[in-house]
């Protein structure tokens, strides 16, 4: 394998050399690329200006205006990005080649520039090896310095296999010394696409069958989260019309982590994928409150499907009494006993609340049209409709089957013990009971300070009453800290569509995170999902992701550690501060790191944001805080339970002890703190550390 510079330097695999000759002329080979990139770029500029001159010519002002959404889109898609290479890689077969890029571009003549990394013909590029070239001749990589191509290494195939990286297990592929240098380049804050490194055990998940749902166990670093956006991408190809259909969906913890990713799919090309936290998908209701750990897990727990399902039906009740409905000269008779066995029947048939409620209203109109042509009286489908809509069967279907609003049924559940003990009965016991029910019952749910558990809790109504739409896909990152409940409001939007499912147990830091994939899987309605375990790490260095997993015996026994795939000198650093100086030793820290390109990040416990901050201000150290001012700040201070799925390439843990003891699982968010980093880690202490580091 052999790398080349713009400068015409040569490299082997342990890294660039010194000039094979300075004065020499500039390589041709990378010369030709460099007019392939420009060539490609302008073709690129072709294709975008093609679509903008489209007229939106349509038969009504409403398509027009689709039409001109969707021209839109098509031209946001095809905008270039100067700072993103247009193609990262080359293929050469027998006869031909094709660069692999982010996107396709083909020239005025309809002939390809660059190959869209997910079509057929890309594959091999992540897949191919020496003992299975799939066809290849040559592949080359490519560097780039922002939008500008600076080197290129070249893999002949027919050639005994290089030698795998340090740290790796038998079967990993070695990884080129370009695809180091993109994994190893400094962030600029938000999440980069990872589409010129992907492995091939990266690949297999993203190219999965559309009707596959995949539950993917990844170690910190393994690229889980960058691998699920990229699976949204190629779905998105692959399947467009299916996906345009039903939608997409990405699902992540909170908004700090969608800001993250929020800029991978638009650099792929791709912009009609939804991505939301779950309480944004179901906010119905402000969110102004929040649930002790007790309360939180009553409200995560499965048996409250239960509850709220009794909580619903018991609002059906018997009728006192019947119908009479005159027409004409002559009345016609339902009496209430009747009427309660329609009831009956219907709410035993499984029927959603709402349908049983609209159905009640058809039979009985049925039993009053059956009697009327007893009676010789010639009927049809309005006389239906008229009889149904008469104000006697509509009186009587709200004093039977009255309408059910999903905010209303929850307040009275959680403001009322009488109504909760009737629901609760033998389902919950008087302690969880108590757990739910509101101190001092506000006067209305506008008053209500609902919290985001509640927001499961109503939907659960919700998709009692009516239908909820099914997503054609969703991927959900860090779904290890779903609860059951929050599973089930997922898995009623995937009743028809496949899931990925991305998460490590390790990781799980809510009061209902999961302790097995099994059981989170039968809650989200895909107990067949193929599972994946991803242990190979190409993000956090050996050093680090060794001394986090010394947590591991105690927070997650079952899970195997991560093995990472690099190993860099002086990536981790353990400081003891002296009594009274952790404001001193946290500003020296943050100099350090702020002296290094790219993002750095102090994470603290959630209480100790204020003090860390105050103490970098004091030291005038330039931060912003994660959920406040954080644009244009390369240091952060981040809570340590908003970090999970965050990166940043130096991170500052202070008092490992503090984040431990701040919760039941304490441990757990330790663990997601101290893997956040993707270069160096400095862990500053008073106390003394956690036993299991120690």
């Amino acid at each position: 394998m052999t790398a080349v510079a713009a400068d015409g330097e040569r490299a082997g695999r342990d890294g660039l050399a010194g000039p094979q000759d300075p004065g020499g002329p500039a390589d041709p080979v990378l010369a030709a690329e460099r007019e392939h990139l420009a060539r490609s770029r302008e073709c690129l500029r072709l294709m975008r200006e093609d679509v903008l001159s489209l007229p939106a010519l349509a038969g009504d002002p409403v398509s027009r205006e689709y039409l001109k959404a969707g021209l839109h889109r098509r031209a946001e898609s095809l905008r270039d990005l100067p700072g993103a290479p247009l193609f990262f890689g080359r293929l050469d077969r027998p006869g031909e080649r094709f660069h692999i890029g982010r996107r396709h571009v083909h020239d005025p003549d309809r002939r390809p520039m660059v190959v869209d990394w997910r079509a057929p013909v890309s594959r091999s590029f992540y897949r191919a090896s020496q003992s299975d070239p799939m066809g290849l001749t040559r592949r080359r990589r490519f560097g780039f310095r922002g939008g500008e191509l600076t080197a290129y290494e070249d893999e002949a195939f027919g050639r005994a296999p290089q030698p795998a990286a340090p740290g790796a297990a038998p079967g990993d592929l070695p990884l080129s010394r370009l695809v180091l240098e993109e994994i190893e380049r400094p962030r600029s804050g938000a999440m980069r696409d990872i589409v010129a490194t992907i492995q091939p055990d990266q690949d297999d998940i993203v190219r999965a069958d559309v009707t596959e749902s995949i539950r993917v166990q990844g170690a910190p670093g393994t690229g889980k989260t960058a691998v699920g956006l990229h699976r949204v991408a190629y779905l998105l190809y692959a399947h467009r019309e299916r996906m345009s259909r039903g939608g997409m969906l990405v699902l992540g913890p909170n908004r700090a982590f969608l800001s993250y990713i929020a800029n991978v799919l638009p650099a792929l090309g791709e912009l009609d994928a939804t991505q939301a936290s779950l309480a944004d998908l179901l906010a119905v209701v402000p969110v102004s409150g929040a649930d002790s750990p007790e309360t939180a897990l009553v409200k995560g727990d499965a048996r409250m499907a239960e509850v709220l399902r009794r909580a619903l039906w018991q609002r059906v009740r018997e009728p006192a009494e019947g119908i009479t409905l005159a027409r004409g000269s002559r009345r016609w008779r339902i009496g209430a006993g009747l009427l309660g066995g329609l009831a009956g029947e219907l709410a035993r048939r499984g029927l959603r609340y709402g349908a049983g409620r609209e159905m009640l209203s058809h039979r009985i109109a049925h039993l009053i049209l059956s009697q009327m042509e007893a009676a010789g009286e010639a009927c049809d489908d309005r006389t239906h409709e008229t009889v149904r809509r008469t104000s006697q069967v509509r009186k009587a279907i709200e004093a039977i089957w009255p309408k059910a609003d999903p905010v209303r049924v929850v307040f009275t559940l959680l403001s009322d013990p009488a109504a909760l003990a009737r629901a609760a009965d033998g389902v919950l016991t008087p302690a969880e009971q108590a757990a739910l029910t509101w101190p001092r019952p506000p006067r209305g749910p506008a008053q209500a300070r609902w919290t985001e558990a509640d927001l499961v809790l109503i939907d659960e109504v919700a998709g009692l009453i009516d239908r909820v739409p099914s997503f054609a896909h969703i991927v959900i990152d860090e779904a290890q800290d779903l609860s059951p409940m929050a599973c089930r409001a997922i898995a009623r939007r995937c009743e028809t569509g496949s899931l990925t499912v991305l998460g490590d147990i390790a990781q799980g830091t809510t009061p209902s995170a999961a302790t097995s994939w099994d059981e989170l899987l039968v809650h989200l309605g895909k107990p067949l999902a193929k599972s994946v375990t991803l242990t190979a790490g190409y993000r956090v260095p050996g050093q680090i992701l060794e001394f986090a997993s010394r947590l591991l015996p105690r927070i997650a026994p079952g899970v195997p550690p991560g093995r990472s795939l690099r190993h860099e000198p002086g990536a981790l650093t353990i400081t003891r501060a002296r009594p009274g100086d952790m404001g001193g030793a946290l500003a020296a820290a943050c100099a350090d790191a702020l002296a290094r390109p790219g993002s750095a990040a102090v994470i603290t416990a959630d209480g100790d944001v204020a003090g860390a901050a105050a103490a970098l201000h004091r030291a005038g150290i330039a931060h912003g805080m994660l959920e406040g001012d954080a644009t244009g700040h390369r240091l952060l201070v981040v809570p340590a339970g908003l970090a999970k799925g965050l990166e940043f390439d130096h991170v500052i843990v202070v008092e490992p002890a503090e984040i431990a003891s701040a919760q039941v699982r304490g441990l757990h968010r330790l663990y997601v703190a101290l893997t956040r980093a993707v270069s160096r880690l400095t862990v500053l202490h008073s106390e003394p550390l956690p036993a299991a580091l120690a």
